[in-house]
């Protein structure tokens, strides 16, 4: 745990922000105290990428640590009576990739002009393009002047280690709105979600479709069929290490053509 950073104030009295280098630093039980981290959230819904166990597995696993461009800068926001009551989710990186946001445009255009665009700050959870909190915050305590001060912790850190800039991505509407409140400028982009309108089964999503494109998916399936291929729906306990196996194999065969 390195030295505070950032003090401030909120409706509670004198906060501390302080930088900590992995999720050894936090205990799971103060860490689940926070809004969106266990299912037991209140007034904000259980978000599992931000949950300890999923980070901590991150970190435990080799996925994102330093060696791997990762290095954890979580910022964590103290009471006075040293309670946790805030936290951001932070990692100094070396490159771009594992985010789903694509800033190398950005990244050229620093570097031509003379700077250095890595390494950066980057408030996310690793691998994972889903919306969710970012700034988390302790359900008993004022959130907004919360978020307000973790936002500024973000903007101290950036100019404590001199890096280009901090990103946030993926984040959730009150998040977003107090980075603005604190400077940040935002970009938006757009994602592609598909939602079951109340079909009861694949032909009733089909007969939504132009005729064009409902034939092209039947010939697909019909070929997946006529080659032997089953497809089964495995959950929970059904995925078995042999099953996680193939399925890693196949994740590196597809990574690695050219």
């Amino acid at each position: 745990m390195d030295e505070a950073i950032k003090g401030g104030r909120a409706a509670e009295g004198e906060i501390t922000i302080r930088v900590a280098n992995g999720l050894d630093s936090f205990s799971k039980a103060e860490w689940d105290s926070l809004n969106g981290a266990s299912p037991s959230s209140q007034d904000c819904p259980y978000n599992p990428f931000i949950s300890y166990d999923f980070l901590k597995t991150l970190e435990e696993s080799g996925c994102a640590t330093r060696q791997t461009g990762w290095a954890a800068q979580h910022l964590r926001l103290d009471a006075p009576d040293g309670r946790l009551i805030g936290v951001v989710p932070c990692y100094l990186k070396s490159h771009s990739q594992g985010e789903y946001v694509f800033d190398h445009g950005w990244a050229n255009a620093f570097e031509q002009a003379g700077g250095k665009y890595y390494p950066k700050l980057q408030i996310s959870v690793p691998f994972t393009p889903a919306t969710g909190p970012r700034l988390l915050v302790h359900r008993d305590f004022a959130r907004s002047d919360l978020r307000l001060a973790l936002a500024a912790g973000i903007r101290a850190l950036t100019d404590q280690l001199g890096v280009s800039s901090a990103h946030v991505t993926f984040a959730s509407k009150p998040d977003v709105e107090a980075l603005e409140a604190s400077g940040f400028l935002l970009r938006n982009d757009q994602q592609f979600h598909f939602f079951n309108d109340g079909y009861g089964n694949y032909d009733d999503f089909l007969s939504t479709l132009a005729s064009r494109k409902r034939k092209a998916l039947k010939k697909e399936r019909r070929a997946a069929l006529e080659d032997g291929i089953a497809i089964d729906w495995l959950t929970g306990r059904d995925l078995t290490e042999r099953v996680w196996d193939d399925f890693f194999a196949f994740y590196m065969d597809t990574g690695g053509r050219p």
